[in-house]
């Protein structure tokens, strides 16, 4: 898989993420459908492991990888399946947009990458007045909404600290691989917080919009989407690879709404501009100020 098609994958697959969990967690409880989600996309990445005689590595190094994708496997995606029922899907890719700064914040401190330049910085709070702006919203987000907005945030933390930390680890994974065994290493995490948080029967209807929602996690978002997640990751640089936050959060609002009803409002808008803004500087602000210099 070329690069540029496994990107466009990731894109695609991720913009339609939120809603899709959103559904998947209408009926039945969230962690139990991120768990089916995580533990049907297991199987069907073994049976393709098996039909394409693709290796799984299981010395220390590989287990490594797999322990730290399955921060945002099992970390990231559990406080997301939790927070989609507090908070409208289509937020979810707004609060993932910070992933590129904090990314690139921890690049420095772990892959020894540059310091951030001011007008970076200057993007980075761009991004959290916008959020800002939305929080101020009192129809997208009340009192209620306050813990699934805490589990979003900490999602966002452990999304991109996997990230990097598999950067780190270099480890030369065949990218199907590196996802199954991700998803492997979450599967137990995942049943241990079901147990905790009371293990709530599974009550799920063949054939409703949870059911094909899950089924569409598993196959596209867990399978195919972390396929071409890990893929791109081996390619470019963590920031870089979290650059999808910047296209993900309008297609995510325009779904949520159109097809949830989810409310667009006046701040919701500007909010999520200000945050596709300052990831916009983020990235291609050093054309600007690199002519300006020159000049």
């Amino acid at each position: 898989m070329s690069v540029p098609v496994a990107y466009l994958a990731v894109v695609l697959i991720w913009s339609t993420t939120p809603l899709s969990i959103a559904w998947s967690s209408e009926t039945v409880d969230p962690v139990l459908a991120g768990w089916l989600r995580m533990g049907i996309a297991s199987v069907l990445g073994l049976g393709l492991l098996a039909i394409f005689r693709i290796p799984l590595p299981l010395h220390k190094r590989a287990q490594l990888t797999y322990a730290y994708a399955s921060l945002g496997v099992f970390g990231a995606m559990c406080c997301t399946y939790i927070a989609s029922r507090y908070v409208p899907s289509g937020l979810i890719s707004i609060f993932f947009g910070l992933s590129p700064m904090l990314s690139a914040m921890l690049g420095m401190k772990l892959l020894d990458e540059p310091a951030l330049r001011p007008y970076r910085w200057v993007a980075c709070a761009l991004a959290f007045i916008g959020l800002g702006v939305i929080f101020t919203d009192d129809v997208v987000l009340g009192r209620e909404s306050i813990p699934g907005v805490i589990l979003l945030l900490m999602a966002v933390c452990l999304f991109s600290i996997s990230g990097v930390l598999v950067k780190r680890t270099a480890a030369q994974i065949h990218p199907l691989a590196h996802t199954v065994g991700a998803l492997l290493w979450s599967l137990p995490g995942f049943g241990i917080t079901w147990w905790l948080m009371g293990a709530a029967p599974l009550e799920i209807e063949i054939g409703n919009r949870a059911f094909w929602s899950i089924l569409y996690l598993a196959i596209f978002g867990s399978l195919i989407g972390f396929v071409g997640y890990f893929h791109v990751l081996r390619h470019l640089a963590p920031s870089t690879v979290a650059l999808v936050t910047l296209i993900t959060p309008i297609f995510a609002l325009m779904l949520g709404h159109f097809l949830n009803g989810e409310p667009l409002t006046v701040s919701l808008w500007k909010g999520c501009l200000l945050v596709v803004g300052g990831l916009a500087l983020f990235f291609w602000g050093h054309r600007f100020f690199d002519k300006r210099v020159v000049g």
